[in-house]
């Protein structure tokens, strides 16, 4: 059922544009500087993100909150990247999925979860997963309402402002294509 767009902090998810990769930065950013969700140190331009929008089998979607006379809102992203480059993995993706600080615990990630996964499987991919911080619950809680599991651990699989960290795998078999 789609938002109703004259409600109130209504919530709509879509496929991401050039017009969306300021938002999408800024989210990444906030989540590089906060050292929670990833490894990475460098904070990213939108021009460095566009090559994502490039790539037809690896869908990046974005969540919208808005509806009002304010219009809407970039809150959250996700988006999925190549695996490995040798063809036998051509069905796999790594993802990625980021909730602006203002947007968290109001239901963003899952939405963006659910779409992203018809997404994928509507794109041909057969697989989806990522590392995510050991002590990052609210991501795992939210891989596992969307059917994720957990793999295994990497320990000490790199170090984020010179400390060791682990991160779980997890991996979600994407069912329609497995056929």
């Amino acid at each position: 059922m789609a938002p109703d767009p004259a409600a109130p902090s209504a919530l709509r998810v879509r496929p991401a544009t050039a017009a969306d990769l300021p938002c999408i930065a800024r989210i990444y950013n906030e989540g590089i500087r906060s050292g929670r969700a990833t490894f990475e140190t460098r904070e990213r331009s939108p021009g460095e993100l566009s090559a994502w929008l490039e790539r037809p089998q690896h869908p990046v979607l974005v969540a919208e909150r808005g509806g009002n006379a304010g219009g809407w809102t970039v809150v959250g992203w996700i988006a999925a990247a190549p695996y490995r480059p040798r063809a036998c993995y051509g069905g796999v993706a790594e993802f990625s999925v980021y909730v602006g600080a203002e947007a968290r615990g109001r239901g963003v990630g899952s939405a963006l979860m659910a779409a992203f996964v018809r997404a994928c499987e509507d794109a041909g991919l057969w697989k989806l997963v990522a590392r995510v911080f050991v002590d990052n619950a609210a991501s795992r809680a939210l891989l596992y309402r969307h059917g994720f599991r957990e793999v295994g651990v990497y320990e000490k699989h790199a170090q984020l402002r010179g400390v060791w960290r682990d991160v779980v795998i997890v991996e979600r078999l994407l069912g329609r294509n497995l056929s």
